[in-house]
């Protein structure tokens, strides 16, 4: 899928679909919440929320008295919508609208967390490009929260492809600069009550 069309893709879900419509919708991310505090970081330490969108994460880590966070994202009306709902907190973020395929940091983070993102990478460049993102950004003795469907989560989501890992898979393919610390097998009840099946894993940048 083109960048112009991965774009109008997204802002087309986040404009039609409200928050209980969407599969991935979390009133508490428990699973990412309890990844991050088991790092123990810094209240100062800059995080990156990859796909962070609508995602009520930033409103618990804000909550939590962390100073520095960035929320990237494709779709400028999920972007829109966080703004809206987190009202003057939200100039407490910074906000980025990109795609993450073409996404270069210009900063340094001791955090880069993703959930649900990575796995719509399904060719070998786009993950190479995303992995080489992500070692740029975070600097040695920093940190990645990554998550993705597991090998028995759906082979779609929102109409388009996904890659599925195993901690095992997902540890192989951040090995390069990146070590891995804990992986957990996790099942989402989605707002309609449904389940999918993820694969959540902590790294340490090593190098």
């Amino acid at each position: 899928m083109e960048e112009k069309d991965r774009k109008t893709h997204w802002e087309t879900v986040y404009t039609n679909k409200q928050p209980n419509e969407m599969s991935w919708t979390q009133e508490i991310p428990e699973t990412s919440l309890h990844f991050i505090q088991s790092l123990q970081l810094p209240s100062d330490t800059a995080i990156l929320d990859i796909g962070g969108g609508d995602s009520k994460l930033v409103d618990h880590l804000l909550a939590a008295g962390y100073t520095d966070i960035t929320v990237l994202d494709i779709s400028e009306k999920a972007i829109e919508k966080a703004q809206q709902r987190l009202g003057a907190a939200a100039g407490k973020v910074k906000w980025i609208v990109a795609d993450i395929n073409d996404f270069t940091p210009e900063h340094n983070y001791g955090l880069w967390h993703d959930r649900a993102t990575f796995h719509f990478l399904t060719t070998t460049a786009a993950q190479e490009h995303y992995l080489a993102a992500a070692r740029k950004a975070v600097a040695p003795g920093g940190y990645a929260v990554i998550g993705t469907f597991s090998l028995q989560g759906p082979e779609k989501c929102s109409g388009l492809p996904v890659q599925r890992y195993s901690g095992d898979s997902l540890a192989i393919t951040w090995q390069h600069g990146f070590e891995k610390m804990n992986c957990a097998a996790v099942v989402h009840t989605t707002p309609f009550n449904t389940t999918q099946h993820f694969t959540f894993c902590s790294f340490m940048r090593t190098r």
